[in-house]
């Protein structure tokens, strides 16, 4: 065990995580020349074309250090903020991390949080210069910023270049010199903490653990504690660039299972594996519950495929830890599932990785929450779509849930930051001085207002700075509304939603607008109507395409002109009481981007 060291590279995006991880690989000859390619570990289609990890990546190195063998555990984590959760699984099975900061940029917003991440979990720090090769780097005003961060010395900091592969061999001797081996007991009885797991759909899947104490062996009988679901463990071993087979796995190492498990629910994120004849006392203490940012419903787009996209959701869960759903209703859309996604990047990449590798097509509609109303029969009702919403004559009060939330900023974005939080209704509860440089605001605020653009815009104003955290506080009264929207008439329920009163006429003239640039134009006229009950608040209307009648008229009396453009009107006005309008995908989406 004293030759294991577990690491995990951590930083802001695009400060070069998975360049630093090509070159240690390359380095410590993991990968051949003929096999490497940059962002080696970035092994899914959608984090190539984007050029983001959006996944961790955990891979075992082998290096030479003073006559002795040492094995590397590494893991290259991904630095966008809506796939935290990965970083914060990742850090749970190492005990050392890289901090990586751009020569250029200096310490960002992802810096800070998964520092601190790292930080109360006992991690070992290991702060890299990296890019010191850029023609702007400023290497010594950055170095002050660190040690005034992490209270380092100057010394301790490794300058490097992921691109040039300067300072590899000293990022290597400080792993080996500064991150303790792995602490635990080979004779004890067998835990190991699952942190990721993958679905194949030839063996299963493949359960990716760290063993804390005792060892596994090929062939023991296995039980996952948290589910109670006993397996053998038929194939085990350790993840090189491709799995090795392995008779067994000693303490403090990383590895992988296979055992055939074919349903998705019986593996979780977080639980512990134990051998089945002696069993460990306790499971391992996981990581936190995920927080969901933003809600919406995914439906499938022919509903008979409703199973299919529940198998592909529940496989893909799996390696997506932080999605979470449950089965929900609509009236235009039929049966779906409402999901809770980290953040707007993240929502789009589950949607774009349901289409890719599950081949289904989806429908995501207007995310939202779960409201309370009283009727007026003293009933309590719970609804969580508009849909569900009674007649307004039939409500006595509405009652929506509030968040306390936190959020942690440098002064610079204190203003803004208010601006924005008093717009979503949000009242200041509390403000504390962390440092000179770093400000608490604690705020209350309607989980309605923050479930769909609010994180994105708190990082857009602080330039990526600020941290949101929040837990529910409990429901209040509210003057909330349903606003439906109508196409010629007919309401469309995927397009409704409950909104404040106050906000009700601006957020209809919006949504009609931005419909009426994408619905399509049809050969009859349509009108967009936002409705409050039976009163309109705005309208826009697609204006027809029309053939030209009056080609074949030159010259002549105006009598005739008029009696072809009145039959024309004629058949549009039969046309639009029978036509139908097909809404396309992007107008769901319209929702979301109003502001």
């Amino acid at each position: 065990m004293k030759n294991i060291r577990n690491f995990c590279i951590i930083a802001h995006i695009d400060h070069g995580k998975s360049t630093l991880a090509d070159r240690l690989l390359e380095f410590t000859k993991t990968v051949s020349n003929r096999d490497m390619q940059a962002q080696l570990l970035d092994n899914m289609d959608l984090e190539r074309e984007r050029g983001i990890t959006i996944k961790s990546h955990a891979i075992q190195m082998t290096y030479l250090y003073k006559g002795e063998e040492f094995t590397l555990n590494l893991i290259d984590t991904p630095g966008h903020v809506d796939f935290s959760y990965e970083v914060s699984r990742s850090i749970a099975a190492c005990e050392g991390a890289l901090l990586l900061v751009d020569a250029s940029q200096g310490t960002e917003a992802q810096t800070i949080s998964n520092l601190y991440l790292a930080i109360n979990h006992n991690l070992t720090i290991i702060p890299v210069l990296n890019k010191v090769d850029l023609p702007g780097a400023r290497p010594e005003e950055i170095k002050d910023e660190m040690v005034d961060l992490l209270g380092c010395d100057r010394d301790d900091i490794i300058p490097a270049s992921g691109k040039e592969g300067i300072g590899i061999r000293e990022i290597l001797d400080a792993i080996i010199e500064r991150v303790p081996a792995p602490v635990g007991d080979p004779e004890a009885p067998l835990q190991a903490l699952i942190f990721d797991s993958v679905f194949n759909s030839y063996r299963g899947i493949e359960v990716i653990f760290r063993i804390k104490n005792g060892s596994i062996k090929k062939g023991d009988k296995v039980k996952f504690m948290n589910t109670g679901k006993e397996y053998f463990a038929d194939e085990i071993g350790t993840l090189g660039l491709v799995q090795i087979p392995k008779q067994v796995v000693e303490c403090g190492d990383v590895g992988y299972l296979i055992s055939g498990i074919k349903v998705a629910k019986e593996v979780k994120v977080g639980d512990t594996i134990t051998h089945l004849n002696r069993q460990a006392s306790e499971s391992i203490v996981g990581f936190s519950e995920v927080k969901p940012m933003v809600f919406a419903g995914i439906y499938p787009v022919d509903t008979t495929e409703f199973e299919e996209l529940r198998d592909a959701m529940e496989k893909l869960q799996l390696n997506d830890a932080a999605l979470v759903w449950e089965p929900e209703t609509s009236a235009a859309l039929g049966f779906g599932f409402r999901c809770g996604f980290l953040g707007m990047l993240h929502m789009e990449i589950v949607q774009e990785r349901l289409e890719r590798e599950f081949d289904m097509t989806v429908i995501t509609t207007v995310p939202s929450v779960q409201f309370r109303i009283t009727n007026t029969k003293d009933q309590l009702i719970n609804i969580s779509a508009p849909s569900e919403m009674p007649e307004p004559n039939l409500i006595n009060w509405i009652e929506e849930p509030y968040i306390n939330a936190q959020i942690i900023t440098k002064s610079d974005y204190i203003g803004p930051i208010l601006t924005l939080c008093m717009d979503k209704r949000g009242m200041l509860k509390n403000q504390v001085y962390l440092t000179a440089e770093r400000v608490e605001l604690q705020f209350r605020l309607p989980l309605a207002e923050v479930v769909f653009d609010f994180f994105d815009k708190l990082k857009t104003i602080s330039k990526g700075y600020a941290s949101l955290d929040y837990d529910l506080a409990g429901y209040e009264e509210s003057d909330m509304v349903k606003l439906d929207v109508m196409l010629n008439g007919e309401p469309v329920d995927a397009l409704s939603a409950i909104v404040h009163r106050t906000k009700a006429y601006e957020w209809g003239k919006k949504l009609c607008e931005k419909l009426r640039e994408l619905i399509p134009r049809q050969m009859f006229e349509i009108a967009i109507q936002a409705a409050i009950g039976q009163k309109i608040i705005a309208r826009e209307t697609v204006k027809a395409m029309r053939k030209d009648v009056l080609a074949k008229c030159y010259g002549g009396d105006i009598s005739r002109k008029r009696k072809l453009l009145e039959k024309q009107k004629k058949g549009k006005k039969r046309m639009r009481q029978v036509g139908n309008v097909e809404i396309p995908q992007e107008a769901f989406m319209a929702v979301l981007k109003i502001n």
